[in-house]
Parts: structure tokens; sequence; C-alpha cells
């Protein structure tokens, strides 16, 4: 079983910037396939930013605004969101797919709400 605990989210202006972090509770050098998803009031989750097997991929959306980052030491992996905007705003959720288990484990999901 993994844990995933997301923090950093919260209230921020548009044009600003956030950095989420997600701290696994079990080693990350063991998951090939981890990221961000959101969800917005009434919408689908969408694939935010993915880091798998070595490549990175980043939704159209939030590409050179958003980067996608990790330190293994800490079993963390980040989001760092710059010139947010009102659009980004949606719970976001980190999640994981380790080595012995098809499905993903996913956080609880925090709030990220860009507005004036």
């Amino acid at each position: 079983q993994v844990q995933l605990v997301e923090s950093g989210g919260g209230l921020v202006q548009p044009g600003g910037s956030l950095t989420l972090s997600c701290e696994a509770s079990r080693s990350i050098t063991r998951s090939n396939d981890m990221g961000w998803y959101r969800q917005a009031p009434g919408k689908e989750r969408e694939l935010v930013a993915r880091w798998s097997s070595g490549s990175i991929i980043y939704a159209d959306t939030v590409k050179g605004r958003f980067t996608i980052s990790r330190v293994n030491a800490k079993n963390t992996v980040y989001l760092q969101m710059n010139s947010l905007k009102p659009e980004d705003t949606a719970v976001y959720y980190c999640y994981a797919v380790y080595s012995w288990r098809q499905s993903p484990y996913w956080g609880q999901g925090t709030q990220v709400t860009v507005s004036s």
C-alpha cells in the first residue's frame, strides 16, 4: 500500500505562482509513472503533467507555465505552477503507478483557486 499526501494548494491571484508537493510513503524510485491530474467543477479529471519512464508530458494548456520535478531522496514529486490563470482553478491530484500494481495510487487532492 502507498499513501500519497499533497500539499501547497491555496488561493492565488491571476499571474501568481504556487508549488504543489506530493510525498509518497514508499520510494518513488519504484514508480515509473507518476504525476498530476486536476478536476474543475463540472468537468472531467484531466492530465496536467506526467513523468513516465524518464519522459515528461504536459497538457497543452499548461506547457511553458508548469514544471514537474521530483526528488527521489524525499520521495516527493512537485508541480511548480507559474502565470496562473482563473481556468487553472481545480482540485489537483497526485498519482503514482508502482511496479506491483497496474492501477495508480491517488492522493486526496489539494484545492487551487486562482482569483482576484
